[in-house]
């Protein structure tokens, strides 16, 4: 009865710990803040409360009432990441936070929508390599719709930048952090809201926020649950019954993997759930109080670099009070080309996506850009995600994702795959006289066949292409060429041109004296056309006399005799 009662009335203010509220309004009139929180006490003693470590945890019907507001109390920072090699070829001309995602989006979409989605509207984003198509996305597409009236909100970019005190790039998380830190202590504000750049997942920030507060923390770290199998290849967290942090184990094995077992249920997953997501790994998602920030950047760890694996294992070792926060949802690293792939057409899964673009309560915001209508001309489409401004014609597209922009011929088949689109059309002048010169439009050519594949924006894929990774190889590097493979989903570079005829299925008819006939079929994976290509391959027949058709010849001679056997080497030389 009393949980009900709480849940029908209204809630009051949370108040703030003192600490924070001191440093959140210095020159107030303490005592008067006093007396309002106590006549607030007032009222809420007459309603029934219960506090338990369990309100930590992420939960779509907890309620939040942060006092004071997360849009003048919190500043946003997200980290843009390094280099992005794991992501490469996706980041050869942008940096890991302008990759694009789900057709319509870019990856730095997703924790800029939900900072605004939880109320968080002062948003710095912090960058060093390759960050213009960042800096030209986040401008148009939040630059104008922040600020306003009373409301003092930004999206601002920080790049890596050389000073007379430290010469260095970004050597980190921390240290991006702690070079900025002249500039982030300015805001009047009582938290510092880390996320990062490259992650897939929607949360409200909000209830992450007041469980920092709640719980009096100095430090708050998102966790996520998981089982045994996963969570070798995490930064694994232990906790005590109270959901703080006592132990951090880096991609921990054997007995070490036992040993950082919890007990979830702590941070509110129900029984059986907690027997099947005994551990809980870091999301790389913190909340730190900001006078706790400063001053261990500056003085407990000023040569640390990372907070992950420096600042936060360190700050529970001096005894900070460092708390977990349960996150119960759908969250991905989207740190390589294999989790990118499968992140993306997760959104095609039927009848519930991994992840859903179509919720009004927390949509995820992007530029915008005006265009029209996507064009289908009688074409199979199935379970597949279409962006804006596509023109379709005629062609198969089956569990894919369709980027914005995108040109897809006719006959095309499009299986498995991502295509990125486009960052502009080609005028009809413009395709008039590529075709003059035979030269190939941005799109996907007629009858091109791509399984299993990502094919980065403003890519012209030629005719009768064949995009399909036969021989399931796992790793190659032919950037000359316009690809790569990693983890055997070949990604083709942006703007990058495939000749017509690329990888073209070519078919043989031979037949032998001796009535036995044989129909072989021969898939040529070409690099370019033009080139002549031989291919061998060993067949045992009773004889080695044979006629052939086709464009190219045969020739063939004993190799070796065995008992009622011949045996012919066959030597396909295919000529243009």
């Amino acid at each position: 009865m009393a949980m009900m009662a709480m849940g029908a009335a209204s809630w009051a203010p949370i108040p703030a710990p003192a600490r924070a509220a001191a440093a959140f309004y210095p020159g107030r009139d303490l005592a008067a803040a006093r007396r309002r929180r106590g006549a607030a006490a007032a009222v809420a003693a007459r309603r029934p409360f219960v506090f338990t470590p369990r309100a930590v945890s992420d939960s779509r019907s907890s309620q939040t009432c942060l006092d004071p507001d997360a849009s003048t109390s919190v500043l946003g920072i997200i980290l843009g990441g390094g280099a992005g090699t794991r992501l490469y070829p996706l980041t050869k001309k942008r940096a890991k936070p302008a990759v694009p995602l789900g057709a319509n989006y870019r990856l730095i979409d997703i924790p800029v929508s939900n900072c605004l989605n939880s109320n968080v509207s002062k948003i710095y984003v912090l960058t060093q390599f390759n960050s213009a198509s960042l800096n030209r996305h986040l401008s148009r597409a939040y630059g104008n719709n922040i600020s306003g009236y009373k409301n003092e909100g930004f999206v601002e970019v920080l790049a890596a930048q050389q000073s007379p005190e430290n010469p260095n790039w970004f050597q980190g998380t921390a240290d991006a952090v702690r070079q900025y830190l002249w500039l982030f202590e300015e805001h009047n504000v009582m938290e510092f809201l880390i996320l990062a750049g490259d992650h897939l997942y929607r949360m409200d920030y909000q209830k992450f926020i007041q469980a920092h507060r709640e719980t009096d923390a100095d430090i708050t770290v998102a966790a996520l649950p998981m089982d045994e199998e996963r969570a070798t290849a995490f930064g694994l967290m232990k906790i005590d019954d109270e959901g703080r942090i006592i132990e951090f184990a880096e991609k921990p094995k054997g007995e070490k993997l036992k040993s950082m077992m919890v007990d979830t249920t702590i941070l509110g997953l129900d029984t059986e759930r907690a027997k099947e997501l005994p551990y809980i790994a870091s999301m790389g998602i913190y909340v730190f109080s900001k006078d706790v920030m400063l001053k261990l950047l500056r003085e407990n760890f000023p040569a640390a670099n990372d907070f992950g694996s420096e600042v936060i294992p360190g700050a529970t070792e001096i005894g900070m009070r460092v708390q977990a926060y349960l996150y119960d949802g759908y969250w991905e690293d989207i740190g390589t080309i294999e989790a990118f792939y499968n992140a993306n057409l997760g959104i095609t899964k039927k009848p519930v996506p991994d992840f859903s673009f179509y919720d009004r309560s927390a949509p995820i915001y992007t530029q915008p850009r005006y265009l029209p209508p996507s064009k289908v001309l009688d074409a199979d489409v199935t379970d597949s995600v279409i962006g804006e401004g596509c023109v379709i014609r005629h062609c198969t597209i089956n569990h894919s994702v369709v980027g914005l922009r995108s040109c897809i011929s006719e006959g095309a088949v499009i299986e498995d795959s991502l295509l990125m689109g486009a960052d502009y059309y080609e005028t009809e002048t413009d395709k008039k006289a590529l075709s003059e010169t035979g030269g190939i439009p941005i799109g996907i050519g007629k009858n091109a066949h791509i399984r299993k594949a990502i094919i980065d924006k403003n890519a012209r894929i030629g005719e009768n292409v064949k995009i399909i990774n036969v021989d399931n190889i796992q790793e190659a590097s032919r950037e000359t060429d316009g690809y790569f493979i990693k983890s055997g989903i070949v990604t083709v570079i942006k703007d990058a041109l495939i000749p017509s005829g690329t990888g073209a299925d070519i078919t043989f008819s031979t037949s032998f004296t001796d009535d036995i006939e044989l129909i072989a079929a021969f898939r040529i994976s070409l690099e370019h056309p033009g080139f002549t290509m031989f291919l061998t391959w060993d067949i045992s027949l009773t004889s080695f006399n044979y006629r052939s058709t086709g464009e190219g010849w045969i020739t063939g001679f004993p190799v070796g005799t065995a008992p009622g056997l011949r045996e012919c080497l066959f030597t396909l030389i295919i000529a243009w």
